[in-house]
């Protein structure tokens, strides 16, 4: 691999992590949204150093031999392949970490807040896979029984026993890290994996509500497609209200 190949596989590497921070939502797939600002910079670093780069070896190339490349130092071949990670950003991002991840990483442990403040009285009531897993498995006042909630993830179905789970993956960094939090769905077949949904149902009684014997589950009345957000590694609210 020559120098000038060398330059251009930094020029590709830098303006495929600016097209994926600038132009696209792609670097959400693999890091926090705050980390947005570092991967910019870095972006920039790597193009101009691929810039410069090129314009130096064309600078030593002229004065060598006017026009002729006396560069006789070779990379291993395999070093091509380096190429690929590039031009994937700028043409063929991999997919975004989905139901086969989830079923095999690690379950985000939910913390015990301070306190439990009282539920608003809206019905279906939106929550998040972390506080209504929290709520079932934490709260003495019980006030998730009987109370209709709208649950937002996609499906991940479930390795033994069949059935399936609403499932959130949460980046703490980067896709590196990640965990899972999953509700599992009771009374309606699994839809295809990876398939976003809003769903409503009430609490399924199994174990003692409001303590760790109790399962974060939910008998299901009704669900409706949604588009993944944006921000899909994140756990946050439905959507949009049923």
């Amino acid at each position: 691999m020559r120098r000038h190949v060398q330059a251009l596989l930094l020029v590709l590497t830098g303006a495929g992590l600016l097209h994926a921070c600038l132009f696209t939502g792609l670097y959400l797939r693999y890091v926090k949204e705050g980390l947005r600002p570092f991967l910019i910079i870095s972006g920039v670093v790597i193009l101009l150093l691929g810039l410069a780069s090129a314009v130096l070896d064309r600078r030593v190339t002229d004065d060598a031999g006017h026009g002729h490349d006396h560069d006789h130092a070779r990379a291993p071949r395999v070093a091509w392949l380096l190429c690929l990670p590039a031009l994937s950003l700028l043409f063929y991002a991999p997919p975004a970490l989905g139901a086969y991840t989830a079923a095999r990483s690690s379950a985000k442990a939910v913390e015990r807040p301070e306190r439990f403040g009282p539920l608003p009285a809206t019905a279906p009531l939106p929550m998040t896979l972390t506080d209504f897993t929290a709520r079932v498995q934490q709260d003495r006042t019980l006030a998730v029984r009987d109370r209709t909630v709208e649950l937002t993830g996609f499906v991940t179905p479930a390795a033994e026993g069949g059935g399936w789970f609403l499932t959130r993956i949460i980046f703490n960094c980067c896709a590196a890290d990640s965990q899972s939090v999953k509700v599992r769905m009771y009374g309606v077949s699994a839809p295809p994996a990876d398939t976003w949904l809003a769903v409503n149902g009430t609490w399924h009684p199994s174990g003692r509500l409001g303590t760790r014997t109790a399962e974060a589950a939910l008998d299901v009345h009704r669900t409706r497609p949604i588009a993944p957000p944006v921000n899909s590694f994140t756990d946050d609210l439905p959507l949009t209200p049923s």
